[in-house]
């Protein structure tokens, strides 16, 4: 289990669900319920506050579903065990990117002496295009 960021244990609100994988494994995919479903009633969810629920509400818009159940599926393995860890390895993970905040971006100010230089080769290029024109002879 890969819980580095949330130190709260979640596996007391976990739901999970077996059924029989899809895709190639022969006969063992035709008996054996490999496949994990892990279900998370986020809006229900003790061990989250107010603020984290709005915000992973927020996040995981997309993957609710309207009652606000978050639902993982995992089918990668033959072994039910170990598609269960992967299930909430990848919960854990989507947890630890929907509470990260994100840093305030800090517009950049230019010193005056680089300023100055900016400008003094605007106006040296300036100068050096505008001798190229032809010149108007009077008369």
């Amino acid at each position: 289990m890969n819980n580095k960021m949330y130190p709260k244990d979640f596996t007391k609100e976990f739901l999970f669900r077996s059924s029989r994988s899809s895709g190639s494994g022969g006969q063992h995919v035709n008996k054996v319920e490999t496949r994990m479903e892990l279900l998370f009633d986020l809006a229900n969810s003790d061990l989250l506050t107010e603020e984290e629920k709005t915000l992973l509400t927020e996040r995981w818009a997309h993957r609710l579903s309207k009652a606000g159940v978050l639902r993982l599926v995992c089918q990668k393995s033959r072994s039910q065990y170990k598609n269960k860890q992967k299930v909430i390895a990848k919960f854990y993970e989507l947890l630890e990117k929907g509470l990260l905040l994100k840093k305030t971006r800090k517009a950049p100010r230019t010193n005056a002496l680089a300023k100055a230089k900016r400008l003094a080769a605007k106006k040296q290029r300036s100068a050096l295009k505008s001798a190229r024109k032809k010149v108007e002879l009077p008369g």
